[in-house]
């Protein structure tokens, strides 16, 4: 009998099965956590190999790399926050999480700093107000149907106007806020290069909570269907608006976090904390990108979130030592341009090809 087979091209998959390089390519695509990790690997040892080469103005050891995690902290929950809205769909973005990060702050140092109040109540008034202002985001969004970049680049000016005029410009710096910096010190762990304090107090903390209610709550899996697809979602009895409300509300609660690290951080209540230089947002909207979280709504992982701002940090803190002066600040923002064309390309050719991404 004649064989009718057709031979297979060289380097295609086997029959009934993937190639090891499919195989790969597929896992490197759709897992984002195993691609950040290994780009996280080849990122520290090419520094270090330009550290040992004499290419950088410092060392890049462990040390350097532990207090660095310092300017990861507001990334990283910016970038959860922008995870919930993104994931929520229909265009969901939140432009306004600098903003709010500024006038949250301002409202906190005021409260402790000029009236006094005792610390623990001005914490939860802090995050209140940033849950607040998020509200007012998700309201103009869920409820009225604004698209959510005019809604959020609205709210975004007004929130930094509040911010400036709320003290006249002038930041807030009395005793009691400058002592605020001591929660962010560095501790040392065994085997652990010395460490922000605020990286186990207060990013650990918020990372697993929002894994807690994204991957194992009823509320997470109404996120993602709404985020997939609203309309389907609204005929299996989805909660559709309550739902993409409360995404912006959580935005809004993790920003008004973010404006307690500031405060500690600078030592300081800065009306500009937020919006400064090329503001928090639009890097915020970056990592969660490159961590896995599809523009259209509906994917996206902490996980892949909390390395992606790993991978940024370490990236950025890597360019400053490589370049004297300001240049090396100028070449970050190029990094970070690559970076969200990268991811977002990345991104789309994993939906395309294997219709998912994790």
């Amino acid at each position: 009998m004649t064989d009718t087979r057709v031979p297979s091209a060289p380097g295609a998959a086997p029959p009934g099965g993937e190639g090891l390089a499919q195989r790969v390519l597929r896992l490197a695509l759709t897992e984002r956590v195993v691609l950040l990790a290994v780009l996280l690997v080849v990122v520290v040892v090419w520094f270090r190999v330009l550290g040992d080469g004499g290419y950088l103005v410092a060392p890049y050891d462990v040390r350097y790399l532990g207090n660095a995690l310092e300017s990861m902290v507001p990334f990283a929950l910016l970038a959860i926050a922008e995870l919930f809205v993104i994931v929520s769909g229909r265009g969901g973005i939140d432009l306004s999480v600098g903003a709010i990060v500024s006038l949250a702050g301002m409202a906190f140092g005021l409260m402790v700093g000029e009236w006094g109040w005792p610390l623990l109540p001005s914490i939860v008034a802090c995050v209140a107000v940033g849950g607040l202002l998020g509200a007012v985001n998700g309201a103009l969004v869920a409820y009225l149907r604004f698209p959510a970049l005019i809604a959020t680049l609205a709210t975004y000016y007004a929130y930094s106007s509040l911010a400036l005029v709320s003290n006249a410009n002038a930041p807030i710096s009395t005793p009691p806020i400058v002592a605020l910096h001591s929660l962010t010190r560095n501790v040392h762990l065994p085997l652990l290069p010395p460490v922000p304090l605020h990286v186990f107090t207060i990013l650990v903390p918020c990372a697993v909570l929002a894994w807690v209610v994204l991957s194992r709550s009823t509320y997470g899996r109404s996120l993602y269907a709404v985020g997939t697809n609203d309309i389907a979602a609204g005929y299996a009895t989805q909660p559709v608006t309550r739902t993409r409300f409360t995404a912006y509300v959580v935005s809004g609660l993790l920003s008004g976090v973010v404006a307690l690290v500031t405060v500690a951080q600078f030592a300081s209540a800065r009306p500009d904390a937020g919006v400064v230089g090329n503001g928090m947002a639009l890097p915020a909207i970056t990592i969660a990108v490159l961590g896995g979280v599809a523009i259209q709504g509906g994917i996206g992982r902490v996980g892949g979130v909390v390395v992606a701002a790993l991978l940024v940090t370490w990236l950025n803190a890597g360019m400053l030592l490589a370049f004297e002066g300001s240049e090396g600040s100028q070449y970050q923002l190029l990094a970070l341009g690559l970076v969200l064309v990268l991811s977002a390309l990345l991104n789309t050719l994993a939906l395309r090809r294997y219709g998912r991404l994790a």
